[in-house]
């Protein structure tokens, strides 16, 4: 394969919601630990989100939420960062990830992209005219040696990866919530099939193993076979 191994891992509630509500403002990292109910089986997800590939992919959207342009600086960590982002982070957002990552790999559109101002050894640009994360891929593993990647991205970009049969692996941790609203952000966003010639765009599962957590969550794991 010329183009790493992705598995999408995300928290989602049992209606396929990765977010509380429709507004930037809210967020499951946030909100849910502070409903009862959630707040006691959440731990599980972070354990196991520790366990997950040394190559991770987001976006700068996610990230700007999660306040990464106002944080202080982290300790280095063991994972390598992919981010695609054209306006949602800051000069001190791309520091930020530079001084967390092994390395930091920005795809972005936008030629006055602020990570043009940061003279980082570990940052590197993919700058691409149009987005194709095919080629974004491919350039990660043959570039810089991702072999493996966890994907953590928002519900749109997450639907780019599936019309474009880019996931490998689904791996999902179920909450035990129903959260509704057409407008709140879903596992997998995006345009939607509209006619039976596009249904070979579907991406079709087979379950590799279901596990029961403890405080009603469910963490499911399948193979994409189509």
């Amino acid at each position: 394969m010329d183009r790493p191994i992705t598995t999408l891992f995300m928290l989602m509630s049992l209606d396929g919601k990765i977010s509380p509500g429709a507004s930037d403002a809210l967020d499951v990292d946030k909100d849910f630990p502070k409903i009862d109910g959630l707040k006691e089986g959440l731990p599980q997800y972070y354990e196991i989100e520790q366990t997950t590939d040394l190559w991770s992919f987001n976006t700068g959207r996610v990230q700007e939420k999660m306040g990464v342009n106002q944080k202080p600086y982290p300790d280095k960590t063991p994972v390598s960062f992919v981010l695609l982002d054209n306006n949602h982070l800051t000069e001190h957002g791309v520091t930020y990830f530079c001084k967390k990552s092994q390395v930091f790999v920005l795809i972005t559109s936008n030629k006055d992209h602020p990570a043009y101002n940061i003279k980082e050894n570990n940052l590197h640009i993919i700058f691409q005219e149009k987005l194709s994360l095919k080629d974004a891929l491919r350039e990660l593993k043959s570039s810089y040696g991702c072999n493996k990647l966890t994907i953590q991205s928002g519900g749109t970009v997450n639907g780019l990866f599936l019309r474009e049969k880019l996931f490998d692996y689904i791996d999902v941790v179920v909450a035990p919530v129903l959260i509704g609203g057409k407008e709140t952000s879903s596992l997998i966003d995006g345009s939607s099939i509209l006619s039976e010639n596009e249904l070979s765009e579907l991406g079709v599962l087979k379950l590799i193993d279901c596990t029961v957590l403890n405080d009603s969550y469910i963490r499911v794991r399948y193979q994409v076979i189509n």
